[in-house]
């Protein structure tokens, strides 16, 4: 596991960089962190390094949004608003997990037992003001 430390969210493209050399060919990453924690944010900082020139928004309502990278497609998940995990079938959830894309997965809380085995972790945890703390797993 890797932690990093940093006191401002300009420090959040070396998290991202991090994130992205860790991958180790898995495809799948869990942001794990309370409402504010800055998933999003860093979901930003990772579409951005990877030559991706969309605005990055939360998908709240629409569950994916897409991001086109300069080496790879990106989907953004969040699934803060779902109820039921059929919800996620109907999404074909499978098509996108299992496609070799990147995909950045938030609440994942929400659908635990679809979550493939090789799935990376990253745990965020808000301190004061922009001091956040991640763990890398």
């Amino acid at each position: 596991m890797k932690r990093i430390e940093i006191d401002a969210l300009s420090d959040l493209p070396r998290v991202a960089e991090e994130i992205i050399n860790s991958l180790d060919g898995r495809t799948v990453v869990l942001l794990r962190g309370g409402m504010g924690a800055g998933k999003t944010t860093l979901v930003s900082r990772i579409a951005a390094l990877l030559g991706a020139e969309d605005t990055v928004t939360s998908p709240t309502f629409a569950l994916v949004n897409q991001y086109e990278g300069s080496e790879c497609r990106i989907y953004h998940f969040d699934f803060y608003r779902i109820d039921r995990i059929e919800e996620v079938f109907d999404l074909g959830y499978e098509e996108y997990f299992y496609s070799g894309d990147l995909c950045l997965v938030e609440w994942p809380e929400k659908i635990e037992p679809l979550i493939p085995d090789d799935a990376m972790v990253v745990r965020i945890t808000a301190g004061d003001d922009e001091q956040r703390i991640f763990e890398i797993e």
